[in-house]
């Protein structure tokens, strides 16, 4: 019997996994191949998708079969496969990216005639081209896409590892995992998310089992940096090793009779999701050039200096440092501190977003491309939603609200452990007579930076800041 092929990309798991179902369903020899993607070239995501790609591999490897491991470009490597086992279709999930896309219409063109090919939309609750206003235009504001889609109702419900498989028993060149250096930026730049992370399927089935805590406590404090209140699951969906099905169900089946407002809190971020991945389909220059094109003409700054001392966490600002550190050391950043280390680095420094943008994409193993872009242009003010641009975070004032005892802090930031309570956040104003610790200076004096900032703003055409938030 010819066999089938199931191209894996961001779906590494067996559970719920609509490409591997329908090619188990013909009852054909399966072929489980996975291309490494150029895409998928951040130090830290790449550490993780070593370990995702071997826990794919191990979970295969014990049904029976071997996950073929190739490089180059995926209508060439699918040929190479057809023209060596004359298999009669390819499975695959899609991709929103514009290069992924790409991929999608040059296997079409070049294997259209000879395979069968089956795309799935199986990485988002709803299919970023099902949902549009009611001119057939795209949305460019969250609330009123929210509406629509949850207006179009549930998705489907997540089915379990198909429970026939077989895999084809053909002899096919492939590489090792290990041979393909997902590893050796890591190690360079002397990562160690092994101490954080646990990444694969059954992690991510484990982290799924506790979400109920996390759920019921989520609308209070998902904002709190010092608190572990948050679901930690973005890696997992990123890599696909669940799906936004699974943590969907699970969120509704914890509260199905009366939704909570920590449920509904993190069925939104879900839909937050979906619409950056909603934005990047539908504006593909979204992870460089800004939705609102005015942007194209404000004066950044270019300054190196200031960009590194950002990367490096010693912008003199506790709460931004905090956040900077922590992402060095664990690949990943709590949200809220997202967002004022964003604003810091965008609007007191001036920064371009982009370059923001690309050390997230660098360093996180949550780097979505979509979200990440999505995200930092909301921050910048250039992006969806109208408010933000002239929204300025102060790091203080978040510091002490979202951080008030600044234990958060005194985590990432231990040369400022021995301050007590709130001080930690205004480290300046310590006592030279009692101030025993090696901190660096403020950068710039936020109440300047803010006013510089917002003139900038002013300085672009038909800017609008007749409303400015502190």
């Amino acid at each position: 019997m010819n066999p089938v092929i199931i191209w894996f990309r961001r779906n590494l798991r067996l559970i719920d996994n609509a490409a591997l179902i329908a090619a188990a369903e013909t009852g054909q020899p399966i072929i489980p191949v996975y291309i490494v993607d150029a895409q998928d070239c951040g130090t830290a995501s790449r550490w993780w998708l070593h370990q995702s790609l071997c826990s794919l591999q191990k979970s295969l490897s014990e049904l029976g079969g071997e996950l073929l491991i190739r490089e180059g470009r995926p209508d060439e490597v699918l040929a190479d496969i057809f023209a060596a086992t004359d298999a009669t279709d390819v499975y695959y999930s899609r991709r929103y990216e514009a290069l992924s896309r790409q991929q999608e219409s040059d296997i079409e063109a070049a294997l259209g005639e000879r395979l069968q090919i089956h795309a799935f939309d199986d990485d988002l609750l709803h299919p970023p081209n099902t949902i549009h206003t009611q001119t057939g235009t795209p949305y460019k504001i969250f609330t009123p896409f929210w509406r629509a889609a949850t207006a179009v109702g549930e998705p489907p419900s997540p089915r379990p590892t198909p429970e026939a498989m077989s895999f084809s028993s053909q002899s096919l060149a492939t590489r090792t995992i290990s041979s393909i250096g997902l590893l050796t930026a890591a190690a360079d730049r002397g990562f160690e998310l092994e101490k954080t992370w646990s990444p694969g399927e059954a992690s991510g089935l484990d982290r799924l089992d506790e979400l109920a805590p996390v759920v019921r406590r989520y609308h209070l404090g998902r904002d709190r940096p010092d608190l572990d209140e948050t679901s930690r699951l973005s890696p997992h969906l990123h890599f696909g090793e669940i799906s936004v099905r699974q943590v969907f169900a699970a969120v509704y089946g914890f509260e199905r009779e009366s939704l909570s407002d920590g449920a509904a809190a993190l069925l939104r971020q879900l839909y937050w999701r979906d619409f950056s991945s909603y934005l990047l389909f539908h504006f593909p220059d979204l992870p460089t050039k800004p939705l609102r094109p005015e942007f194209e003409r404000f004066a950044w700054s270019d300054s190196e200096t200031d960009l590194l001392a950002w990367q490096r966490g010693e912008t003199g600002y506790p709460i931004v440092d905090a956040g900077m550190r922590q992402l060095l050391a664990t690949g990943w950043m709590h949200n809220r501190v997202r967002m004022i280390v964003a604003s810091f680095l965008t609007k007191d420094l001036l920064i371009p977003w982009q370059a923001g943008a690309a050390w997230f994409l660098d360093n996180l193993v949550d780097a979505e491309l979509a979200n990440n872009s999505a995200s930092w242009q909301w921050v910048a003010g250039c992006g969806t939603d109208a408010a933000p641009f002239f929204r300025i975070f102060n790091p203080i004032r978040q510091g002490l609200k979202f951080d008030p005892q600044g234990d958060y802090v005194r985590q990432w930031v231990p040369e400022l452990q021995d301050l007590p309570g709130k001080d930690i956040h205004e480290p300046w104003n310590v006592s030279p007579a009692t101030a025993k610790f090696q901190y660096p200076a403020r950068m710039v004096d936020h109440g300047v930076a803010r006013q510089r900032a917002l003139d900038a703003y002013r300085s672009v055409k038909g800017m609008r800041t007749s409303k400015l938030a502190p």
